[in-house]
């Protein structure tokens, strides 16, 4: 591990403080009039999500931790977890539905993920940017909405629902982007 001074950190670092392991959300680097400049950091802890708000010094180290990634393949859901094989040493790994979180839902059969660990606990998930899926609900076109630039609602074979635009009917394949369920485009 790396020591940084605390006027170093930036979004995205992780860094060990108060004995655990903490992702820095936002900075904002402030010099008062009087007394030293501070940087005040908005730390999650990736642990338990908890988070803090944190004032560092110049004058203060902390360690910067670095987090190995690993590609793992999903493998299957069961009521309250998804199982993962790692693609090097094929060992498998379990997390918990609510660890994964939303991003659950746009898992499929043989889909490789990235996910990280601090030394050998997991910390996170990673999904591809974009999925295909299938339309299996949503109203049907309406003459002469096209003109304007509107989108209907959708559900997915995941279960996810998607503002699509009007001409997207039921059994069509579209891609989705993971972060936010937005519609991107028909798929090929």
């Amino acid at each position: 591990m790396a020591k940084i001074n605390g006027n170093e950190i930036k979004p995205g670092n992780v860094i060990e403080h108060q004995g655990s392991v903490w992702r820095a959300i936002k900075t904002n680097a402030v010099k008062p009039g009087k007394g030293g400049a501070f940087n005040q950091v908005e730390l999650r802890n990736l642990m338990n999500g908890s988070k803090l708000n944190e004032r560092f010094r110049a004058s203060e180290t902390v360690e910067k931790v670095r987090l190995e990634q690993k590609d793992h393949q999903f493998l299957f859901a069961d009521d309250d977890s998804f199982t993962f094989m790692d693609q090097e040493s094929f060992e498998q790994i379990q997390l918990q539905r609510d660890f994964v979180g939303d991003q659950g839902a746009y898992l499929q059969d043989g889909m490789v993920v990235s996910i990280e660990f601090y030394e050998t606990t997991p910390i996170g998930v990673s999904l591809p940017d974009q999925v295909t899926l299938e339309i299996v609900e949503t109203e049907p076109v309406v003459k002469g909405q096209t003109a304007a630039n509107s989108f209907k609602p959708a559900v997915c074979d995941n279960g996810v629902r998607v503002m699509v635009p009007p001409f997207i009917g039921a059994g069509e394949k579209i891609i989705v982007q993971t972060s936010d369920s937005t519609y991107l485009r028909r798929a090929d």
